[in-house]
């Protein structure tokens, strides 16, 4: 890939997309072709074609996808799964046919089964069920690899997939129903960190800057607890602030800073090809994909006292076990990863204080 090589970024506003773009500039790339949803739909194949015959971008990085967390992935099960397939299909097909050089297509750690041994190697992609909250959005995902791994042995393309962990970071989606654990923790933690130092005007300049659906900014004092506590953020009969988070709290997680991961992506796509990945020892070629991740984990409730402690929240986290904990652990082995020359760069506290940084900026 040259500094002057036509690149297209699908989603380039999203979490990973904006990282993608970040780090791509820092390195000297020039040449990008962006598109918007308002611009372009990527579920709609017509105008998918007729942005790619128009375009002809040479190099892909596919990391549009409808998302979210464990609450919205149970949900609009039906639309995870069908937008997700939509958006695949129509750019990877399109990749071939208008001769991309090469494509880079992403999902998710969520595609291993729900008790795979630990941590998940690539090669354990279908041995076993899969987690059921997620089960729409993974199995799209799994068939992305699919696709991609099958048009590169029937048409010689050169798709590559990378699975990457829980990630965090700059333009984050911190929607306090539908966001991913971190963003949506971090956010609950500061709201309740606001409440319990009587900093209503806070609360709302939050609810100003980030739309909260129901209850407008300047909404009386009461709605706006009303909302709080709806979401787990209350006081007991002693007045003290205290927040109410999913689960058990022991579930074990990995993270990963999306500037980490953005930089791993463009160290595949420069230096790992289709060829690269196949089998050296089986007729079988299957589970080309590549994990990126951090290779460390802690347990929910670890990462709620890391968040309480960068946010300042001085007060209780109650743990409601009558809602689910989704996979019990989601350890990637990036053992493969790191022989392809990359390894983790940001630790986790590290990352978490800049993104609350950010946060409040």
């Amino acid at each position: 890939m040259k500094k002057d090589s036509k690149i297209y970024i699908a989603g380039h506003k999203g979490l990973v997309g904006s990282a993608l773009l970040r780090n791509l500039q820092q390195k000297g790339y020039s040449n990008f072709v962006l598109r918007t949803f308002e611009e372009l739909d990527l579920t709609d194949q017509v105008a998918v074609h007729e942005f790619f015959a128009s375009e002809k971008p040479e190099y892909i990085f596919l990391a549009a996808a409808k998302v979210g967390g464990i609450m919205a992935n149970n949900i609009y099960r039906g639309q995870f799964i069908v937008e997700n397939l939509q958006i695949q299909n129509n750019i990877i097909h399109n990749a071939w046919v208008h001769g991309a050089k090469k494509l880079l297509f992403l999902g998710s750690s969520c595609i291993y089964p729900k008790n795979a041994p630990q941590p998940m190697r690539e090669d354990y992609l279908l041995t076993g069920e899969l987690e059921y909250t997620n089960e729409p959005y993974a199995i799209a995902k799994i068939a992305g690899i699919k696709v991609c791994e099958s048009y590169n042995l029937q048409y010689g393309t050169n798709f590559v997939s990378v699975m990457p962990t829980n990630l965090y970071g700059p333009n984050d989606n911190f929607h306090l129903k539908n966001s991913h654990v971190l963003p949506g923790m971090m956010r609950k933690m500061y709201l309740a960190h606001c409440l319990e130092t009587n900093n209503m005007a806070a609360i709302r300049r939050d609810f100003a800057k980030l739309a909260v659906a129901g209850v407008a900014a300047d909404a009386p004092e009461e709605s706006i607890l009303g909302f709080l506590s709806e979401i787990g953020i209350d006081r007991d009969n002693q007045g003290k602030v205290r927040i109410g988070l999913w689960g058990t709290g022991t579930p074990l997680r990995e993270f990963l800073h999306v500037t980490d991961m953005a930089d791993a992506c463009v160290h595949v796509m420069v230096n790992v090809d289709f060829e690269d990945l196949k089998p050296a020892d089986s007729a079988e070629i299957r589970n080309t994909h590549i994990n990126i991740g951090s290779g460390k984990e802690v347990t929910i409730r670890q990462l709620a006292e890391l968040i309480q402690k960068v946010t300042g929240f001085a007060g209780e986290i109650h743990f409601d076990t009558s809602k689910p904990d989704g996979t019990m652990r989601k350890l990637l082995d990036v053992s493969k990863l790191d022989k392809l020359g990359w390894k983790c760069k940001i630790e986790l506290e590290e990352g978490v204080r800049k993104v609350f940084e950010e946060y409040l900026k």
